[in-house]
């Protein structure tokens, strides 16, 4: 499994290019990556996103859902979509060849990984709404801390 986090800030959603030389090089995806052994999702994201981009993440709902079988892969992969808070102005670049933020309806200038694309277009679309997570996640914190 692998799982990528939504990441917004001020109306605009972080997206990271995959460093030259690597696999799918220069190709554009969510920050995230595969669970490791006994890792729960949300745990493998908070590792992820420390390594990847130096922060610290709160890990909300899963917003979307989906499997990509890639050639050069023998098996399909299932991709999960999480609604993640991090402090925007924390973020580092550690692993990628470049990070943007961008708004929505422009993500699909991006060359992104074929396995994020329907996700990518269902925000480009405004179909999912990043910010509505990130409201929701709020209102259920304080709902608890109250």
């Amino acid at each position: 499994m692998v799982v990528a986090a939504l990441i917004e800030a001020e109306g605009k959603i972080l997206v990271c290019q995959r460093r030259r030389g690597g696999a799918f090089e220069l190709m554009w995806e969510l920050p995230g990556g595969k669970l490791q052994g006994g890792e729960t999702p949300a745990e493998a994201l908070v590792r992820e996103l420390r390594e990847e981009l130096g922060v610290e993440a709160v890990v909300g709902a899963e917003v979307y859902r989906t499997t990509h079988r890639y050639a050069e892969i023998s098996e399909a992969i299932e991709l999960r979509f999480f609604a993640v808070d991090v402090e925007a102005a924390a973020v580092r670049n550690i692993v990628f060849e470049s990070m943007e933020w961008r708004k929505p309806e422009t993500l699909e200038e991006l060359n992104f990984l074929p396995a994020d694309r329907e996700f990518v277009g269902k925000l480009a679309r405004r179909e999912i709404v990043a910010h509505a997570h990130a409201a929701q996640r709020r209102l259920n914190q304080r709902a608890t801390t109250d």
